[in-house]
């Protein structure tokens, strides 16, 4: 069995779950890392080769008064954070290549055949599907399913998106089944069962790591909350 550390944080912004992924990668306390994240208020994210002007109108147009809104690390495309269970993954793999639909379809079947040893009858979708452009359309990532994802009666529950770092991966998914904070105990054990199960974990506990807790506040600052970042592309 390898080490697994699941990484407890205080509550985050937006721009600071963004940097807290980051400084994970680049400090790797564990070869595989596992952080649920605890919200301190509302936010959107959107994928990293999104065009931020037909974000903001698509943001606009959806009408959630959110205005916290940040570029990810990963693809994908845009993810409103109000009531969903969202948590990132780094792991182990090495090689330089990176095959996305083989990585999700790991991730994916291992979480789902969780949920059904618990009795809950997800779908993994598989069938070809239109990627996330850049503009063409501007896409939320619940709205419309893409291959890999997790349905329940048809409808997403999860998804995630990826940034191949060397020889780890950084995996980011939001879980939007409509108990997942509400029952979020058992939804994060699923998960860490899952991701136990499929890599051969023990996993432990601990708190994020104060230098590591500085440096997601220097990166917030220095990246997630500028328009550098942000209005890229």
């Amino acid at each position: 069995m390898e080490k697994g550390l699941i990484i407890e944080t205080p509550p985050l912004d937006v721009y600071e779950q963004m940097a807290a992924d980051e400084a994970l990668c680049e400090t790797l306390p564990a070869p595989y890392v596992l952080r649920f994240y605890n919200w301190k208020a509302p936010g959107i994210t959107f994928g990293y080769s999104q065009r931020r002007k037909a974000v903001a109108e698509a943001v606009t147009a959806a009408g959630c008064g959110i205005t916290d809104v940040v570029r990810r690390p990963t693809g994908g495309g845009i993810v409103f954070h109000q009531a969903d269970l969202t948590f990132s993954f780094i792991f182990h793999s090495p090689g330089v290549y990176f095959e996305p639909g083989k990585t999700y379809d790991r991730l994916h079947r291992a979480i789902n055949a969780e949920y059904a040893r618990l009795g809950v009858s997800f779908d993994l979708l598989n069938e070809k599907t239109k990627d996330y452009a850049v503009n063409d359309p501007v896409m939320n990532c619940f709205a419309k399913p893409v291959n890999m994802d997790i349905l329940y009666n048809g409808k997403k529950v999860l998804g995630g998106a990826l940034r191949k770092l060397g020889d780890y991966m950084l995996y980011q998914a939001s879980f939007q089944a409509p108990d997942a904070r509400g029952n979020a105990s058992l939804h994060r054990n699923a998960v860490i069962k899952a991701l136990g199960a499929e890599y051969g974990l023990e996993w432990e506990v601990a708190a994020m790591a104060p230098a590591a807790l500085a440096k997601t506040g220097e990166i917030a600052s220095a990246k997630y909350r500028t328009a550098a970042w942000n209005e890229r592309i």
